[in-house]
């Protein structure tokens, strides 16, 4: 029993002593305090400073790792399709070629600035071929696209109807692109003979060249740059 009693004594006087370090403390001198206070002033700031990491610099890179593992399924998504694309490469540039081969192939169907007039004589003659008279055949505004521009021909013509049929054939055969749109079919009441009028418009195709290409594409930027703010 008076073991019991010394060690309740002890821990009893431990824990006053503790007690009594932390009375009287001066805030303003803390290089004055006893060992413990000083002990636990430590331990707090070990314990601020770690919660102020965790939230100021951990939590971001938290943040941050969430982040790429969320772009993970994209990413994996992305490596498939581009090694989808470098299997098929070898195809990819045969068809490329083949695409190529296809657009040199149109644009020799499309006649340049300075064959426009030789394109319009094979139209007139077209019409004068099959007996047809010309009323009309006045070229209109060219029409500047992004690659090619259109000229649109008014023609008015008289003659048979198996003749007009036979001109939409010549024209639609002739080696250059040229289509008939808008075409109406009418009595001609000013000619005894019985001939029919025939009107349309003859739409044809040049492509651009390089200079009007980079025209088109300076003009293209500088419109852009005078919407920005």
């Amino acid at each position: 029993m008076a073991k019991a009693s010394t060690l309740n004594f002890d821990v009893s006087s431990f824990f006053s002593g503790a007690v009594s370090q932390f009375r009287g403390l001066d805030a303003n001198e803390p290089g004055q305090w006893p060992w413990l206070p000083k002990a636990v002033a430590w331990a707090f700031a070990i314990v601020v400073v770690a919660a102020l990491g965790w939230f100021l610099i951990l939590s971001t890179e938290y943040d941050n790792l969430q982040a790429a593992r969320d772009r993970e399924p994209q990413l994996k998504t992305e490596f498939r399709s581009k090694l989808t694309q470098a299997v098929n490469l070898n195809e990819l540039r045969k068809q490329k070629l083949q695409v190529q081969e296809y657009v040199t192939q149109l644009e020799k169907q499309l006649p340049g600035k300075a064959e426009m007039d030789a394109l319009l004589s094979d139209i007139n003659q077209a019409g004068l071929g099959r007996g047809l008279q010309f009323e009309l055949f006045r070229p209109g505004q060219v029409e500047v696209k992004d690659y090619y521009a259109e000229l649109p021909i008014a023609v008015r013509v008289s003659g048979r109807y198996h003749d007009f049929g036979a001109f939409a054939a010549d024209i639609a055969n002739l080696s250059r692109i040229v289509t008939l749109q808008n075409l109406t079919i009418s009595a001609n009441g000013r000619d005894p003979s019985g001939n029919l009028s025939m009107e349309a418009t003859a739409r044809t195709y040049r492509y651009l060249d390089a200079a009007e290409v980079a025209d088109r594409k300076k003009a293209a930027a500088g419109a852009k740059a005078g919407k920005k703010p």
